[in-house]
């Protein structure tokens, strides 16, 4: 085995070893900040695809993109960029420090024939158009060799756009993507890429869902900022660990679609997501919920050692079974934890901190909805494992029915009364107004210095 192992990593070397480097500059390009080069990026994608995979290489200074065509009709077009498709050879992209910054002026929205924009909602018939300078920066899709992109900055230059009419269910929802990963077989790889300022999302991805040995789906050092829908939004696939990221301030850059998440876990078009697992990752002051699971077939998803912070939304929604959250700190209101008469299923919270603190806050403000750092109306088996609610400032205790509290530290300094009521083991201590009617005590509650058992 190891040998087999040994032999695939030698022949996956020569087999990059023996690929093309290709630059933009090969096919035009010039990386002024100035001169427009998307048809060069679009010919390098194109040349890169024959080749069935290839090496990519940026260099560290800016490249103008997304200056949207004429078409055929005469009319406004997406620029083409770097749409890379069914490469079976390595794909790999080096940034090397470079930026890819979308042009000013470029029409986003709905529009007249005229390229005017409309107002208010609207489809793209009778007389209108519906227009975004680019449909992703980058793009990997059905490639079965490996796919890595590296050191680049994707630069959307939302505030720069013409804003048309809105288009479909919520706001604007039109592609506009910066790096998105699509039904790739082979493994991905993506490391420090900044993906900022899009009119959606700054990483869209709708993987495979199956486990194949050997292939791994590792993301590390991503920056998702000030993005109009999503940081990130995941329609698909299994098995991605995603670390040492950052997806924040979704919708402050003057656009907004929602659900305007950090992270938005969300299987479309009968897809599923299995195995995702983030760690020292953080969620924070998004216009929305700094992670929703809420919709479509999603499952089993982990995170370790990460942050959570609301300013103006709840600051995660974990409504899917088998969420888990291990050492994770939340500042600002959580809701809609995963309950289930299997605990199995039911959302986990392990060593977890739930803290109202402002100075842990990134503008100073705490979201917390009726002052609760937690509500769970409906949270059968939920289970909070030597937890601390630390509410020093106007939070109160969590409003709860049905979860199980295990060895918790719980303080509030607020005088409003607490419901936090549950089935509680091991050894609990409780500081403030707090009742625990129609709880479970099998183990001891220390309330207010009192020392409490059985059923209350």
């Amino acid at each position: 085995m190891a040998a087999f192992a040994l032999g695939g990593v030698a022949r996956a070397a020569r087999a990059i070893g023996s690929q093309p480097k290709l630059t933009p500059e090969m096919f035009g390009a010039r990386g002024d900040g100035t001169t427009d080069d998307s048809h060069a990026f679009a010919a390098l994608a194109e040349r890169v695809n024959t080749l069935g995979g290839g090496q990519v290489e940026l260099r560290a200074t800016t490249y103008l993109v997304g200056v949207q065509r004429i078409d055929a009709k005469g009319r406004l077009a997406a620029a083409g960029l770097l749409a890379f498709s069914g490469c079976t050879q390595p794909l790999i992209v080096r940034g090397n420090g470079a930026r890819l910054r979308c042009a000013d002026g470029q029409r986003f929205g709905v529009f007249d024939l005229d390229g005017q924009p409309l107002t208010g909602r609207h489809g793209d018939k009778h007389g209108r158009r519906v227009l975004s300078p680019y449909r992703f920066m980058i793009q990997a899709a059905q490639c079965s060799g490996p796919v890595e992109i590296s050191d680049l900055e994707l630069d959307g230059n939302l505030g720069a756009h013409v804003i048309g009419g809105k288009y479909g269910d919520k706001g604007w929802q039109i592609q506009c993507h910066g790096l998105s990963l699509r039904n790739n077989s082979g493994g991905e790889s993506v490391h420090n890429v900044h993906s900022h300022h899009h009119a959606l999302d700054g990483f869209y991805i709708d993987g495979v869902d199956r486990a194949t040995p050997g292939v791994s789906r590792r993301l590390d050092g991503l920056v998702a900022d000030y993005n109009a829908r999503q940081g990130m939004s995941i329609v698909g696939g299994r098995g991605y660990d995603i670390q040492n990221s950052r997806f924040t301030r979704t919708g402050r850059a003057g656009l907004f679609s929602a659900p305007g998440a950090g992270v938005d876990i969300e299987a479309e078009r009968g897809k599923r997501v299995r195995g995702l697992n983030f760690r020292s990752c953080r969620f924070a002051d998004n216009t929305g919920v700094g992670m929703v699971a809420d919709t479509g077939d999603s499952a089993d998803v982990g995170f370790d050692d990460c942050t959570f912070v609301g300013t103006t939304s709840w600051s995660a929604w974990p409504k899917k079974p088998r969420y888990r959250f291990d050492d994770c700190l939340f500042v600002g209101a959580v809701v809609n934890a995963y309950g289930s008469k299997d605990p199995a299923q039911a959302t986990r919270f392990e060593a977890c901190r739930f803290v109202d603190d402002p100075a842990l806050s990134p503008t100073g403000h705490v979201y917390l909805r009726k002052q609760l750092i937690a509500d769970l109306a409906h949270a059968t088996n939920v289970l909070f494992d030597r937890c601390r609610f630390i509410l020093d400032h106007e939070g109160v205790l969590p409003w709860s029915v049905g979860p199980i509290y295990r060895d918790c530290v719980m303080r509030q300094r607020s005088d409003k009364v607490a419901h936090t009521r549950g089935t509680y083991r091991g050894t609990t201590r409780i500081d403030g107004p707090v009742k625990l009617a129609k709880s479970r005590i099998e183990g001891t509650v220390v309330l207010n210095g009192k020392r409490l058992s059985g059923r209350r």
